[in-house]
């Protein structure tokens, strides 16, 4: 579905399945593991055409049923600024989990070498 969504709106993926990333830290899932590690990407280094972003995890957010603007849906990097903007942060204003799913913004980065760079 997000790779339909993405294509949509003129993403070009280099590959059928993207790498799963959070925009900023997310101190919630740094607490899954014992020595929690990152790839730190700099936000102009994110080829806008292999790049999509949704507001909250990928999966809830498809299928959470509320009235939300943000479900059911993906975004471009020129267009998920103006949600943050709008919305904020979900690790700032969200942190225990206590206002739904979202806990992070999560970007798909849809070509290895992208993320091979910052390995």
């Amino acid at each position: 579905m997000a790779y339909e969504k993405f294509t949509a709106k003129g993403g070009k993926p280099a590959q059928d399945y993207p790498h799963y990333l959070t925009l900023g830290v997310c101190p919630w899932l740094e607490t899954w593991y014992k020595e929690p590690n990152h790839i730190i990407i700099p936000w102009e280094a994110l080829p806008a055409e292999v790049v999509s972003f949704t507001y909250g995890d990928l999966f809830p957010t498809m299928r959470y049923e509320d009235d939300k603007s943000y479900r059911k849906q993906v975004y471009t990097k020129d267009e998920i600024g103006e949600l943050i903007q709008t919305y904020g942060l979900p690790q700032e204003w969200n942190r225990t989990g206590e206002h739904g799913p979202e806990r992070y913004i999560e970007i798909q980065v849809w070509d290895n070498e992208v993320i091979r760079a910052y390995r």
